[in-house]
């Protein structure tokens, strides 16, 4: 894929009219209750986490909101969450296991906020907490890549049965600016950096990290929302349908076998 187009990738995933994982749940899901707080320190308001029907089956819902005015934006902290918002959806999550509800995370951040604040309240022990966790939950698993996956940040509510991206989002271990700013000490290289890394959902799709690309329509997913979540919710039914009628041993296994087998090299090919 030449520069160019990746780089247009990047820019449909960061557009300011993209629609945000608020507006993706409004549509998705009905009878929707927001769950709050981590039982420790507080509720960030960066993670949405609660629950609600998808199509007739109940499920938890979990997802990173970076807000829509700046007002918002602000208060989400601009979708990096705090560690408390790791420990809320993990809170979640084990409630979900509890009561035997699917999970579908929807994932839409630059990245784990690095503030001091956070480093203080044990951000990257959320983060590897969350990782441990997930890949031994008793129900099934799906996340989605709405925009921008970045990180940790992201990985923190990655781990599932099945992960998919939207069309143009991207899913990278940091941002374009970071990665040029690491390899050649200069941030204004974002776009020939973003060539290289391998960030977009066909590049990621050829290399078995995710299972399914939602497509949008030509000029992205803000010129026509209900195209793509139509197929997103249809898919998704359709596929916590299946992941459902899996014993749990053999879910658990083959979620553990699918992290095992990400880069592998077969020598035959």
């Amino acid at each position: 894929m030449s520069e160019e187009l990746v780089w247009k990738k990047v820019m449909l995933a960061r557009h300011p009219k993209r629609p945000t994982v608020k507006s993706v749940i409004d549509y998705l899901i009905e009878d929707f209750i927001e769950l709050h707080g981590d039982r420790l320190f507080g509720d960030d308001s960066c993670i949405i986490s609660g629950i609600g029907y998808l199509g007739k089956t109940p499920v938890t819902i979990i997802g990173q909101e970076k807000g829509v005015s700046t007002t918002d934006k602000i208060a989400r902290n601009f979708g990096m969450p705090h560690p408390e918002g790791y420990r809320k959806a993990l809170r979640l999550m084990k409630q979900a296991e509890k009561f035997n509800r699917p999970i579908v995370f929807f994932i839409d951040t630059p990245g784990a906020y690095p503030g001091i604040g956070a480093e203080e309240r044990g951000q990257a022990t959320a983060i590897a907490v969350n990782l441990s966790e997930m890949i031994s939950l008793k129900v099934p698993l799906i996340s989605v890549v709405l925009s921008e996956g970045g990180s940790g940040g992201a990985l923190a509510l990655g781990v599932s049965d099945e992960v998919w991206m939207f069309e143009n989002a991207i899913y990278s271990i940091l941002s374009p600016e970071g990665f040029a700013s690491i390899l050649y000490k200069d941030a204004s290289l974002a776009k020939q950096a973003a060539s290289i890394m391998k960030l977009t959902s066909e590049d990621l799709l050829s290399f078995k990290i995710i299972d399914y690309i939602i497509p949008e329509v030509k000029d992205g997913l803000q010129e026509n929302i209900r195209y793509s979540l139509e197929i997103l919710k249809k898919q998704l039914i359709q596929k916590i349908k299946h992941l459902k009628n899996i014993d749990k041993k053999q879910l658990l296994e083959s979620r553990y076998q699918k992290y095992r087998m990400i880069g592998v090299y077969d020598e035959k090919k």
